[in-house]
């Protein structure tokens, strides 16, 4: 065998056990797509149904919210690690960029927004706020409006701040001066 293809054969390897086997610890932050940013609280074994199975217990502290998740459907679940420090950097320069409203019914919209916020994905949820930002000199936001982008800058705030070890309330000040520079 020649070295390259030992070469390509260890890659493939490390990257099977990385992703196949992903385990999330006790004190993990993790992002599960329909709620947000949670914290591993501990694997427990649990009786379903007469069959014991392992899960995640995931305590999104906020919520004031428990969920248990099953280790074996974490990752088709959606559950994941927090976003790395370049798509955290990619979700601020999304933040930057012009708003791109499309000239469909709000109801079709809103669908979209709401769909882009529960993907979990943080540059989805970026272009959402980025969507319905709304500056000092613009026209106030309908009810419906305020309620997705309050949930789309929260699911982004709390995720900012877990990546960068920061307050909520810094970073909610990093994303505002985010989008006040995208305005000037």
């Amino acid at each position: 065998m020649c070295a390259f293809s030992l070469v390509q054969m260890r890659v493939s390897m490390s990257k099977k056990t990385a992703n196949d086997n992903r385990s999330f610890k006790k004190g993990d932050y993790i992002v599960y797509p329909a709620h947000g940013v949670g914290r591993v609280v501990g694997v427990e074994k649990d009786s379903v149904a007469g069959f014991d199975i392992e899960v995640y217990v995931v305590s999104f502290e906020q919520d004031k919210m428990v969920l248990r998740v099953p280790t074996a459907k974490a990752d088709t679940s959606g559950m994941r690690p927090l976003s790395s420090d370049k798509i955290v950097k990619d979700a601020m320069k999304t933040l930057k960029g012009k708003a791109k409203v499309k000239r469909t019914m709000w109801s079709r919209r809103a669908q979209e927004y709401e769909a882009k916020i529960n993907s979990g994905d943080l540059i989805s949820i970026a272009e959402v706020v980025r969507d319905l930002h709304r500056a000092e000199d613009q026209p106030e936001q309908s009810y419906s409006e305020r309620q997705l982008y309050e949930s789309a800058i929260d699911r982004m705030v709390r995720e900012v701040a877990a990546v960068e070890s920061i307050e909520h309330d810094a970073a909610r000040d990093m994303l505002s001066k985010t989008l006040l520079k995208k305005a000037a």
